[in-house]
């Protein structure tokens, strides 16, 4: 049940977008141990001076198309797993929409299963007692 805010700068078109997203929740898929019914995301297409980064920061050279994946997931994954996840998410991207591997940085945060909320109010990941 990961959730996923990618950020990249304004402009691109729809098609664009949607190949962002739809190459980062197969790799979720497939990498991440993601079932594939569950997706949500969020894509941000923010000013240029609203995405500040530093173009050389642990990389080769940053350039405009530069994104964002910020991979909020309700359990950890092993090392392996994230880095064979982190290798798949670069390659897709590479295919579709046509990302360098130096424009991708994906950051994964992990929570404890209370920290989420489906719907309802309800913490659906954690059996609730039902008030008699």
């Amino acid at each position: 049940m990961p959730f996923a805010r990618i950020s990249l700068r304004k402009g691109k078109s729809p098609d664009y977008l949607r190949a962002l997203s739809d190459n980062l929740h197969r790799a979720l898929v497939e990498a991440f141990e993601v079932p594939p019914a569950d997706r949500f995301q969020v894509i941000e297409q923010l000013d240029p001076e609203a995405l500040v980064y530093d173009r050389g920061y642990f990389s080769g050279e940053r350039s405009d198309d530069f994104v964002l994946i910020a991979i909020t997931a309700g359990r950890p994954r092993s090392t392996a797993v994230k880095q064979q996840f982190y290798r798949r998410v670069v390659e897709l991207l590479g295919q579709a929409p046509g990302l360098r591997p130096d424009d991708v940085m994906v950051v994964v945060t992990t929570t404890e299963r209370d920290g989420w909320s489906f719907s309802n109010g309800l913490t659906q990941m954690v059996v609730e007692e039902v008030p008699a």
